[in-house]
């Protein structure tokens, strides 16, 4: 069995909230609302109901503990091929696992559903960043 520390995973998965509230709030918020073509009348009626919100916060939640926990999966194998640990072997297995799993797949995005190549950047970025920092979480929380 490969070793995971579950309280990391977890602080790792509040990591992701926290970025998330951040990114898609003060730092690219609005820029993010007009891409995706919504207005403010409706984020007001998505900010009204509040089950389907604490839904899609909890779904979220849910896949971003997933992915925290792959990735300190990621970063047990990562260790042992690259040889390194610390923040360098975190930096490594966030950015690929990023440009091998999920940059690939959020093309789709651009491609085929003709979201914009700025929106598809804020979306990444956002991706990006967590899984990087999420990577150096892990490494350090051993």
């Amino acid at each position: 069995m490969v070793p995971v520390n579950y309280l990391a995973v977890f602080a790792a998965t509040i990591l992701s909230v926290v970025l998330g509230s951040l990114w898609y709030g003060p730092l690219f918020g609005k820029t993010w609302t007009k891409l995706m073509g919504w207005t403010k009348a409706d984020m007001e009626k998505g900010a009204a109901d509040k089950n389907a919100m604490m839904r899609s916060y909890g779904i979220q939640f849910v896949g971003s503990l997933i992915m925290s926990f792959v990735l300190a999966h990621s970063l047990v194998f990562a260790q042992s091929y690259l040889h390194e640990s610390g923040v360098s072997a975190g930096l490594q297995t966030g950015f690929w696992n990023w440009i091998g799993f999920v940059m690939p797949v959020t093309l789709t995005s651009v491609l085929w559903e003709g979201k914009s190549w700025k929106l598809w950047l804020i979306n990444n970025g956002y991706n990006l960043t967590f899984l990087l920092l999420a990577g150096v979480l892990l490494a350090l929380w051993v």
